[in-house]
């Protein structure tokens, strides 16, 4: 795919009213679906046309991401379920546990995809009916996420990171040390990094070949969300006034300053997303304003600006499969699209 010239792309606002908790795409592009805080997936044509809201959950949706099948999503609730909503609207529970809270969620497209349920994961691999349990970690599962290739699911909680195998979930996992508790975790797309957050406001980073590792501190506020380009070269993260891209090419960042753009109005950044292709980002801010960051031209697009009174923080941002709809949903239940064909 070629890089897209972007100047300003149409956008359509929506007010969902409720915290958006997920935002996400089916593999064709077609639909947009929305989880919010009322329990809720919103359903729309990316065209403008339809639009569905389905009940999903009897309270809020805590953890969403698209379905392996590309046609679905799934959603883990305070209610203890995990949920496959279909584009058509329709829904399938897929797991329950009374009284528990399933805050984290990972698929890949290969098709296994993972939950966790306290200290513990339901794995299911591709194809299957029913999930297996893998042992207790030693503490709550905080964030998922699976290896490039599919065969392995890394869990973050305090005192690093897990690696389990996806085909046999109850060996003993790998597992990376480093202390205090670890907020997200990411797998860069090559496969040779694991990098999680920390309650420390820092990024913590492992090469998996050696198991060597770095930090890189200084922001902020805590590090909720990490993103990878899709050529492995740049690490990016919300929680700074900017685009903060840490660069992995050659030995690494470690030692090196990171690339720094696209300061703007002084607002921190609450969310962040990588273009599946080339080498874009879109950025949402703790004051409701939305801005795309180009790594190679070192710039960055306004996309929309913030309120200028009662902006709410902007929490979760996808790119469309294509790249060419990007989707912004913040805490006070607005969801943003724009159409970066128009421009």
């Amino acid at each position: 795919m070629s890089t897209p010239e972007v100047k300003q792309p149409r956008v359509r606002t929506h007010a969902l009213g409720a915290y958006i908790a997920g935002v996400g795409f089916t593999k064709d592009g077609e639909t947009l679906a929305a989880a919010t805080g009322a329990g809720e997936i919103h359903l729309r044509s990316v065209a403008g046309e339809d639009a569905k809201v389905v009940k999903a959950h009897a309270g809020a949706v805590l953890s969403f991401v698209p379905h392996p099948d590309g046609v679905s999503f799934l959603s883990g609730g305070d209610d203890g379920r995990l949920v496959r909503t279909t584009a058509a609207g329709e829904t399938e529970e897929l797991f329950r546990q009374q009284g528990r809270w399933i805050e984290a969620l990972a698929a890949h497209p290969a098709g296994p995809f993972a939950c966790a349920v306290g200290k513990e994961l339901r794995v299911w691999a591709k194809g299957a009916a029913a999930p297996v349990a893998t042992p207790a970690h030693p503490s709550t599962v905080a964030a998922l996420d699976f290896s490039p290739d599919g065969s392995r699911v890394t869990a973050a909680h305090y005192g690093g990171v897990s690696v389990w195998q996806v085909a046999k979930p109850g060996d003993r996992p790998r597992t990376l040390v480093w202390k205090g508790s670890h907020v997200q975790v990411r797998y860069s797309p090559n496969g040779r990094f694991i990098a999680t957050t920390t309650q420390d406001n820092a990024i913590h980073v492992w090469r998996l070949s050696s198991g060597q590792d770095m930090q890189m501190a200084g922001y902020r506020t805590k590090v909720r969300q990490l993103v990878w380009t899709a050529d492995s070269r740049w690490l990016l993260s919300d929680a700074a006034d900017c685009f903060v891209a840490w660069d992995f090419s050659g030995k690494g960042p470690e030692g090196q300053p990171p690339l720094e753009f696209g300061f703007g109005d002084g607002a921190v950044m609450t969310g962040i997303a990588c273009h599946p292709a080339s080498p874009f980002l879109v950025g949402g801010f703790e004051n409701g304003g939305v801005r795309l960051g180009d790594l190679d031209g070192k710039r960055e697009l306004v996309l929309h600006e913030a309120p200028v009174e009662d902006g709410k923080p902007v929490r979760a941002v996808a790119f469309s499969s294509d790249g060419w709809c990007v989707a912004a949903g913040a805490e006070d239940g607005t969801l943003l699209t724009f159409d970066l064909k128009t421009s």
